[in-house]
């Protein structure tokens, strides 16, 4: 199994790459890519240089154009694929079958992963992808329960990725309105949710409010943990208590359900967080490389270390991980 890890900056890419990732992903400087917040990223510049180090270092590169080309602006996407081709990037991650048909069409030999964003959750999806756009790999979204991921497996379409830690999303990756309802920019389209300039931090006495687009999603003591403000996320009033309506801030965490995916022929596993600091990448990438090379060397006898879910417990968005829709047990 692959370990896939983040790289939303420089000194990320290289923490990872020291840390034991077989392979980086990343995004180009903006709205092609999903992750597109200030001050992070890759310009189409830096690129091939960016993947000329990987690779010296052992290391593959996959770059994610995975926004919606929008009417008009087909042109920003076009260059974006023209630039993973020049770069010999070792995989395009994108959803939008526009994206998807033109690099296939142009550039034959560039390797084509499915995003998570086109929401491929069937195996007829998945086969669509493939026998139109010749797709070589499909990362599954993160809405799947185990069986269902090994109901696909068994299929075999397509060599399939999943994700092992990182943010979890209440709705299927590619259909979320939330952000474009408030901020007006969906990140579907314009590769941020909750985008920075639309964030706002209120202090009111000893509370600090948080909001985005101007809708109220939180309020914060001066001794409570305040994490980055997103709408699902957020506590509101609902019959007279203040509750995580929709989400509570918690993180992926399938460490337990490494023997079992490798079992079943998952081919790559991705951690999340290309917004992430250096640290943050170094620690979580040293963990999951400690984990995988546990379980493909002994998979009946692997354990969960304690370190290592402490360790992946501190880094979770509030502390706290759960197996989210793998553990479901009604499908």
């Amino acid at each position: 199994m692959e370990l896939v890890v983040p790289a939303g900056s420089r000194g990320a890419l290289h923490s990872a790459i020291e840390a034991g990732a077989d392979v980086v992903y990343l995004g180009l400087r903006d709205e092609t890519n999903a992750r597109h917040f200030p001050g992070l990223n890759f310009s189409a510049h830096e690129l091939p240089a960016t993947v000329e180090h990987a690779h010296r270092m052992g290391c593959k590169v996959y770059l994610a154009i995975n926004t919606y080309s929008r009417a008009g602006e087909w042109k920003r996407w076009e260059a974006a694929v023209g630039a993973a081709a020049e770069s010999r990037v070792d995989a395009l991650i994108a959803a939008d079958m526009a994206v998807l048909d033109h690099a296939s069409r142009t550039y034959p030999d560039l390797r084509l992963h499915l995003s998570v964003q086109a929401s491929a959750t069937n195996w007829r999806a998945l086969r669509f992808y493939r026998d139109n756009f010749g797709i070589q790999r499909a990362v599954l979204p993160r809405v799947l329960s185990m069986t269902q991921v090994e109901r696909l497996a068994e299929r075999d379409v397509v060599p399939l990725e999943v994700f092992g830690f990182g943010g979890l999303c209440i709705m299927a990756e590619g259909r979320c309105l939330f952000s474009s309802y408030a901020c007006g920019r969906s990140p579907n389209n314009y590769g941020a949710c909750s985008p920075a300039e639309a964030v706002e931090w209120r202090q009111d006495g000893d509370v600090m409010e948080t909001r985005v687009g101007g809708v109220l999603v939180d309020r914060f003591g001066d001794n409570d943990a305040a994490g980055y403000p997103t709408l699902c996320k957020g506590r509101y009033q609902v019959r007279g208590s203040r509750v995580h309506a929709f989400e509570e801030p918690v993180s992926l965490n399938s460490l337990e359900l490494l023997p079992q995916l490798a079992k079943i022929g998952i081919h790559a596993i991705k951690l999340e967080g290309r917004q992430r600091s250096p640290a943050y990448v170094s620690r979580m990438t040293r963990i999951w490389r400690a984990a995988i090379d546990a379980v493909l060397a002994n998979p009946d006898k692997f354990a969960v270390h304690r370190l290592w879910g402490e360790g992946l417990s501190e880094l979770a968005e509030g502390q706290q991980t759960v197996l989210g829709a793998y553990a479901r047990v009604w499908q």
